[in-house]
């Protein structure tokens, strides 16, 4: 592709984005029939990876929230992987629409355990005590902050009686409020992940071992309690007003987990296909590190992709890099953005040389 004709491009899709973003007709909920078919139909095979990730081990993944939200208008559709650091970003940015693809299905059965906990929630510290099996402690009100709520939960033992009754109740939730022909193997691994919880509590990491790749993890207590550089608290639980907001989409069945592969052939390219049907576009991607794991081909493949989607000079790409290149003693990953169009265009050059 010439220079001139990738300029073009550029120029095409953000005309396109900023055309789509001002008619965008996304559905105000989806029909529970909607949002399986969704999940069925955009999904590809399931795929392995080397670990399960039930939380996120990325404990500075609030500081590029107030670029984000300078720089993105808020609603639009959401893209993500991995598990809760998700929530906070589509609450940050007002998000209409949001889809979590990670090419394990463990990560979508863990995405609908948490879609049932977060209906049955009343506020943060219901549902705190809901996925942790831990009777909620006296004293937490709405103005409790992240380090309360978790302070406070660490010193409860958990129930195996609220384990049994909430395991039940997220059963009933799925499959007899939502109808959703949920099968076997899927329960089997929501109930598995969800005894994981009861067990860790408030320390469960990403690694049962504390540290992976020589880098102390996080506890989930931990994740909870991160701000952004300014200690401003930004996360999905820093607030009762952040929680009603991801509990809201959940509710109209608007946070819809896929299973699939960044480089492959159907799941990204359909949710772009998606947001076309109704005139909207991508607000941003967070990749986190997956494009660590897509070398050659798989990289091409997914940059192919991602210039397939419906973008608007506001779409960011997020991502965790390992380090902080202009600060050595930051340790783990630091959460950057990118423009998405820049990269477009980028990917259309390397793919017609290609």
């Amino acid at each position: 592709m010439t220079p001139r004709r990738i300029g073009l491009f550029g120029v095409l899709v953000i005309w396109c984005g900023v055309a789509f973003a001002q008619t965008s007709r996304l559905p105000a909920r989806l029909t529970n029939t909607e949002f399986w078919s969704l999940m069925t139909t955009l999904s590809e095979p399931d795929g392995n990876f080397r670990s399960d990730n039930l939380v996120s081990n990325e404990i500075k993944f609030q500081w590029v929230i107030p670029e984000l939200v300078r720089q993105v208008r808020p609603g639009g559709v959401y893209i993500g992987v991995g598990p809760e650091q998700n929530f906070t970003y589509i609450a940050a940015l007002k998000s209409k629409l949001a889809f979590i693809v990670d090419v394990r299905r463990g990560n979508a059965d863990l995405h609908l355990m948490y879609k049932a906990l977060f209906e049955l929630s009343s506020d943060r510290a219901d549902f705190v005590s809901r996925l942790l099996s831990r009777p909620r402690p006296a004293g937490l009100t709405a103005k409790s902050s992240p380090v309360e709520i978790f302070g406070a939960f660490s010193t409860v033992d958990p129930s195996e009686t609220m384990l049994n009754a909430t395991l039940a109740a997220i059963r009933n939730q799925l499959s007899t409020v939502h109808k959703f022909p949920i099968a076997g193997d899927d329960l089997a691994r929501i109930e598995a992940i969800y005894r994981v919880f009861y067990l860790a509590g408030t320390k469960i990491q990403y690694s049962p071992y504390g540290s992976f790749g020589g880098t102390t993890q996080p506890t989930f207590a931990e994740l909870m309690a991160a701000t952004d550089q300014m200690g401003e608290a930004r996360g999905f639980l820093a607030n009762e007003a952040t929680f009603a907001f991801v509990k809201d989409l959940e509710q109209r069945n608007l946070i819809v987990p896929l299973v699939g592969d960044f480089a492959g052939p159907k799941t990204v390219r359909a949710i772009g296909a998606f947001a076309r049907r109704y005139r909207a576009t991508i607000s941003a991607f967070y990749v986190s590190n997956v494009e660590e794991y897509l070398p050659g081909q798989a990289g091409r493949s997914f940059c192919s992709n991602v210039a397939s989607l419906p973008l608007t000079v506001d779409s960011m790409f997020i991502r965790a890099v390992r380090g902080d290149t202009l600060n050595a003693a930051v340790e783990g990953f630091v959460n950057q953005l990118a423009p998405m169009i820049d990269e477009t265009r980028r990917c259309g050059g390397r793919i017609s040389q290609g």
